[in-house]
């Protein structure tokens, strides 16, 4: 925070920002708040923990521009509309529900007045709510960041810890540790940047690396990391054992992480519980509509809008609120090297792009590009003669080919007079015209998707299946004398599975030229897995300085096992809240059909008779047919499954992407049954 007072020191501080719209409000700022305010000194520290590089000054000047645009903009929108209902006369009834008299001059005033007041009544109230809204989601914005920082580091934490706890046992002294963590970004994230801001401190400013800490301990989010911090810097001090230390911080957050797992999952059970509250709201709604259109005094706006609006309204709130709460793993997993290396192909590059290392040499001599168009041809020709591979590692690519399929299939199908085109068409043929235009395309992009994004997580996750089995055959064999490439290389060949294949590869990878780490990389790269790429960081780190690494190799076989278990038990969680969501469902569902035969279709029969029918169908009280609300169930079904497979996908594997298996599974069981009720 900014210490200097006054107008000149205002104007040297923020010359030169080029931020004109808050150097345009600081003085409102400064009119409004002080700097040893509470809430000027929480947004400050805020700022500071999310590592935004604002002062608080600027930032809170900013704020309040933003909201008084928002204001603005609000209260000329409140204004046309007060002026607008005043000319439709919604101000001529009584004045809050009391009549005024007939004559009189006060009265005369009044209903002069009245409505002007409400029109710039209504303006200023709804420029307070802009104004507010405007300032207070600038102000939240590093709040937000600050508890998303604290919860990833809060998540990384543990296996952090055992990362350093690894590399004091390979040898590495305090500063060395230090250094190692803040160049682990790629694979700790917001851990190794707080140990970033340590080191940077200590190399360009010239400052103590203790001083540093203790510096650090104030910015951090997380109150985990700064106990962590706390305690290293009494251990420093004291001259303590480093390792020991970071030993028994390990065991503790790895306890802590389960922890705090089970409060996450306990928190998404009372989310499940909610949901089955909530999506019973749509069909209350709805099943109140209907008694009311037969008494003749419901709207069939309002059945629209409780289908096509309020529906998908609850489930996307839901499905947000789940996103908010449930995140099984931070990080992309890819390893980015620091030093550029023509083995390594560091690019996020597939399918004919990827075409090796090869690309370094291009340009040099006229064989090496030969080269590099024999090595695209070869691509395109293994693409092409096996698709389902590359669609197997891009299984967003399928949309390539699907969504123009169903698309055509779709148009070809309304053109060729196959399917109605017109809304009243699609009422006399409910389940027909919402299978053309919604199921054929729905099942047309999402099947593909699903069946290969299923297999490209089983592909991937056989690699963790084995590695903590493999780390501790790896460590067993390092630790008889072998180096960390010949132990790779007996493990590989006393093994058949899938990471085993892997390792073989590394080990020839090495034998033609290509260094351990790099081989390392680019196998955890092909993969991309948070839990891979931590586990192969702290190999390739500790083999840096020794071939002899079985403790190291053990200690990661122990961080893989606790992730491992954290794994378990958030599935075998998940699977009872994705139970409750698709009964849910299924219980919806069931309630719809029951709706549809028992009520509505007997209803319509008592209906039936001479001059009671009509176009669209068996006519009922409100003008609402039988054909309608069939539609507008079907299609509420509909919408219900594709958000409830959404939720469930989530629920399991944090991942909208694993919902298309259940999307898939719901859509035909409500095909099903609406065919069959219809």
């Amino acid at each position: 925070m900014a210490t200097e007072t006054g107008a000149q020191s205002s104007i040297r501080t923020f010359e030169g920002n080029g931020d004109q719209l808050g150097n345009l409000f600081y003085p409102v700022y400064e009119l409004l708040f002080d700097e040893d305010e509470p809430f000027v000194q929480s947004v400050d520290s805020k700022l500071a923990e999310s590592r935004m590089p604002d002062t608080v000054e600027m930032y809170l000047s900013r704020a309040i521009a933003v909201g008084v645009l928002t204001g603005l903009v609000f209260w000329v929108l409140g204004i046309g509309l007060g002026y607008l209902l005043a000319s439709l006369g919604f101000f001529a009834g009584p004045l809050l529900g009391v009549p005024l008299p007939d004559s009189g001059a006060l009265v005369d005033l009044v209903r002069t007045a009245r409505a002007p007041f409400v029109v710039l009544l209504l303006g200023f109230a709804l420029g307070g709510f802009g104004f507010a809204g405007g300032f207070g989601t600038v102000v939240g914005i590093p709040y937000l960041r600050a508890n998303e920082r604290k919860r990833e580091i809060n998540m990384l934490l543990s296996d952090s810890v055992s990362f350093m706890y690894a590399l004091s046992l390979g040898g590495l002294n305090q500063l060395e540790l230090l250094e190692a963590m803040a160049k682990a970004d790629d694979t700790y994230g917001e851990v190794a940047r707080e140990f970033q801001a340590i080191v940077r401190e200590t190399k360009t400013l010239d400052v103590d690396y203790r001083t540093a800490i203790k510096n650090q301990m104030d910015h951090s989010p997380s109150d985990e990391l700064r106990e962590f911090l706390v305690d290293m810097l009494s251990i420093i001090h004291s001259g303590g054992d480093m390792t020991q230390f970071l030993e028994d911080k390990k065991h503790k957050y790895m306890r802590t992480a389960k922890q705090e797992q089970e409060q996450t999952l306990d928190v998404l059970e009372l989310l499940g519980e909610m949901y089955i509250t909530i999506s019973l709201f749509p069909l209350l709604l709805i099943i109140i509509l209907v008694v009311m259109n037969m008494l003749g005094n419901a709207s069939r706006m309002m059945l629209y809008i409780t289908v096509y609006a309020l529906i998908p309204t609850i489930a996307l709130a839901f499905l947000v609120l789940v996103t908010t709460i449930k995140r099984d793993e931070f990080g992309d997993g890819f390893i980015k090297p620091r030093n550029a290396s023509i083995w390594l192909d560091t690019e996020r590059r597939s399918g004919l792009n990827n075409i090796g290392f090869i690309t370094s040499f291009t340009g040099t001599y006229h064989i090496f590009d030969r080269i590099a168009a024999r090595r695209n041809l070869e691509e395109t020709v293994a693409l092409l003669r096996k698709p389902h591979l590359f669609f197997r590692d891009n299984p967003l690519y399928t949309f390539a080919l699907s969504v123009p399929a169903s698309v055509s299939l779709v148009a070809a199908a309304a053109l060729s007079g196959v399917v109605p085109t017109s809304w009243a068409g699609v009422v006399q043929q409910p389940v027909w015209s919402t299978f053309v235009y919604v199921y054929i395309p729905l099942f047309l992009v999402v099947i593909p998707m699903a069946v290969f994004h299923t297999w490209n997580q089983r592909d991937r996750r056989a690699i963790l299946g084995t590695l903590s089995d493999t780390l501790l055959k790896l460590s067993s064999v390092n630790a008889t004398g072998a180096t960390v490439l010949e132990s790779i290389k007996t493990v590989s060949e006393t093994s058949s599975d899938k990471l085993a294949r892997e390792l073989r590869l590394i080990h020839h990878k090495v034998h033609f030229g290509m260094s351990l780490k790099e081989s390392l990389i680019e196998f955890n790269n092909k993969y991309h897995m948070p839990q891979l790429a931590r586990t192969v960081k702290l190999v390739t780190k500790a083999q840096e300085a020794s071939s002899h690494i079985a403790v190291v190799l053990s200690t990661a076989a122990s961080a893989s096992e606790n992730a491992d278990d954290l794994r378990r038990e958030r599935h075998s969680r998940s699977m009872m809240q994705v139970a409750i969501v698709l009964m849910t469902y299924v219980t919806l569902l069931g309630v719809m059909a029951l709706l549809k035969v028992q009520f509505i279709d007997v209803m319509a029969g008592f209906g039936t008779g001479p001059g009671t029918g009509s176009a669209a169908g068996i006519s009922l009280g409100g003008g609402i047919d039988a054909n309608l609300l069939s539609l507008m169930f079907f299609h509420a079904v509909t919408i219900q499954a594709v958000f409830a497979g959404l939720i469930s996908g989530y629920l399991r594997e944090a991942s909208l992407r694993a919902g298309a298996k259940y999307v898939v599974v719901l859509l035909a069981l409500s095909l099903t049954v609406w065919t069959v009720v219809a």
